[in-house]
């Protein structure tokens, strides 16, 4: 009977680095699952929860290839709580059901989930350990100005759209600090790494 992997959930508000741990940990042998490319994945063009959202929002946010255009919809979505309460409710449980099944899936030994809603769309209750990676909030906004091309206002309005970061820290089994060197990140990952518990690092070199 196959085991069940070690679920790691990584998880933090926009712009904080998220990636660069998960690239990390893919090159220390965990399989990894990108929450946002799986959205992208279950919200394609003529997909249900494609049609779904639109049929929600109106056809001002129909894209030239038939699906969503994802800036129309973060425009609007991001000025009101209320939207985007509703995109979430739309959007997260066929992108949780995906997220479950490749875990299930999965053959390795450690699989990392990179969600930034793992705590609100019930991720986190999947996951043996969650970590939350963290930055200064200047460092967001610079990140996502130079990042996606947004203004200061709009790179603002993003990120206070999310609930404080103070929150998932709290809930962390462990935080990764991000607001320093690429190689000072790596370096807390990989220690992170080496304390996963023995059994878990057994079956990673075995």
């Amino acid at each position: 009977m196959s085991r069940k992997p070690y679920v790691i959930g990584v998880t933090g508000n926009i712009a904080c680095g998220k990636s660069l741990v998960l690239e990390t940990l893919a090159g220390l042998g965990a399989d990894t699952i990108d929450a946002d490319r799986v959205a992208h994945e279950v919200m394609a063009p003529g997909t249900p929860t494609a049609e779904r959202i639109i049929a929600a929002f109106g056809e001002e946010i129909r894209g030239q290839d038939g699906g969503i255009d994802r800036r129309a919809l973060g425009a609007i979505v991001f000025r009101d709580p209320d939207k985007l309460a509703l995109l979430d409710s739309l959007a997260h449980p066929p992108t949780v059901a995906a997220i479950r099944d490749r875990v299930a899936a999965s053959t390795a030994a450690v699989v990392a989930i990179d969600a930034i809603k793992l705590f609100e769309a019930g991720v986190a209750d999947d996951c043996d350990e969650v970590w939350v990676v963290t930055c200064t909030p200047e460092q967001q906004v610079e990140r996502l100005m130079r990042r996606n091309g947004f203004d200061r206002e709009e790179a603002l309005r993003r990120i206070q759209a999310q609930p404080p970061q103070e929150e998932k820290v709290r809930r962390a089994d462990r935080v990764i600090d991000n607001s320093g060197t690429v190689e000072a990140t790596i370096a807390q990952v990989e220690a992170a790494w080496n304390a996963l518990p023995a059994e878990v690092r057994l079956r990673i070199t075995s």
